[in-house]
């Protein structure tokens, strides 16, 4: 099936597709389906390929893109829930994709290196050059682009993907979590074995780390499945490259590795739905049944006969692991096919409510509870 990229800003062209339609946000809003209570608008718009997401002081919202190389900066100074000032606070970046901030400084992961702006919330019409706080990654762009957490440690978190669809990377470096201090020393390799990690948070309470990871292409349609995984050690072992899901050994690099050897995922989501930002709910304006869950930005299939994804979910925990995922919104693809959007990252805001990215139409949107809570 052809997918159809509806846009209302840009025409992109999707790589399965040279097809593409404007639209209204408000035409694309009124698509999206959300459950009863609930109601979603457009946050910000104007932010060209809007990936991960970060929350300063004063409600600032910090956001990475990929190609378009910009960081942006809005804020809704009127708290009406709409973003009535946008910022460009760097641009000419190497797809600078993860945004983290912390003691009023913004960190900016590129695909080599991590800079931070300092005292950036009172510099935001003219920002000031950053400082380099790390710029010993490689370089290489296939997976190359970084999310990037402050994590209960203080410390930073990103993760360096592997260069390739499947293979054995040559550096120790590629395919791994990896954490570092704010200025850049106590580098250290987590964990391996991990394809393309552009999400992960810490579970509220137990403050166990999660991430997803995107698995490998052209073993069909439904496999392998894409992983929400759980950190728990130094140097686990994920399977990359040699065992997918935990129970698919590749055809290709299997070797003499087996499956029991690595560490399995915590929770499998269906083939090539790309889950990439993921947040726990810690706030108090969603229902009671949504505390300290998680949604997942699944950002949608590129190489699938059939597509699937172009949605967030909703994992359910229980006893601190996870036991089911529903779907919170979708719409996005459509019934005959049409892509309106792709869903890349969540942030919670002061309020309780969600924002997510969107970096096909180039927005933020914003999913408030206006129901009953009963």
């Amino acid at each position: 099936m052809p997918i159809k990229i509806i846009l209302s800003v840009l025409f992109l062209i999707h790589p399965c597709t040279a097809f593409a339609l404007q639209n209204t946000h408000q035409d694309i809003i009124k698509q999206l389906h959300a459950p009863a209570g609930f109601t979603l608008s457009i946050f910000a718009d104007n932010l060209p390929n809007a990936r991960s997401l970060a929350l300063g002081d004063n409600g600032v919202v910090f956001v990475g893109t990929g190609s378009e190389g910009t960081v942006y900066a809005v804020q809704d100074s009127n708290n009406d829930g709409v973003a009535d000032k946008r910022y460009v606070i760097a641009s000419h970046l190497y797809m600078p994709n993860g945004v983290a901030y912390k003691d009023g400084s913004l960190y900016v992961a590129e695909i080599n290196r991590i800079i931070r702006f300092d005292h950036i919330t009172q510099q935001l019409t003219n920002p000031p050059k950053p400082t380099v706080v790390y710029d010993q990654f490689p370089s290489e762009r296939h997976h190359g682009w970084k999310y990037l957490r402050f994590g209960p440690d203080h410390k930073l978190y990103t993760s360096v993907g592997a260069p390739c669809n499947i293979c054995e990377p040559e550096k120790a470096i590629f395919s791994s979590l990896v954490r570092l201090n704010a200025d850049g020393s106590g580098f250290e390799i987590l964990a391996k074995g991990i394809r393309s990690s552009v999400g992960f948070d810490w579970q509220p309470e137990t403050d166990a780390l999660f991430f997803t990871d995107n698995g490998r292409d052209y073993l069909g349609d439904d496999l392998p499945p894409d992983e929400l995984n759980q950190w728990t050690a130094s140097g686990e072992h994920f399977g990359f490259p040699y065992c997918h899901g935990g129970y698919i050994p590749d055809p290709e690099l299997d070797a003499d590795k087996k499956c029991r050897q690595f560490t399995a995922p915590a929770w499998k989501f269906k083939a090539h739905i790309a889950p990439l930002g993921l947040r726990f709910y810690r706030g108090e304006q969603f229902p009671s049944e949504f505390k300290h869950q998680l949604f997942v930005a699944e950002h949608g299939s590129w190489n699938r006969s059939e597509p699937q994804g172009y949605r967030v979910a909703s994992i359910k925990f229980k006893q601190g692991k996870p036991v089911s995922e529903q779907v919170f919104i979708d719409g996005w693809l459509t019934k005959d096919g049409n892509v309106l959007g792709r869903p890349v990252d969540i942030l919670e805001i002061q309020d309780g409510s969600l924002l997510i990215s969107d970096d096909a139409l180039g927005v933020i949107y914003k999913i408030d509870y206006k129901g009953n809570h009963g």
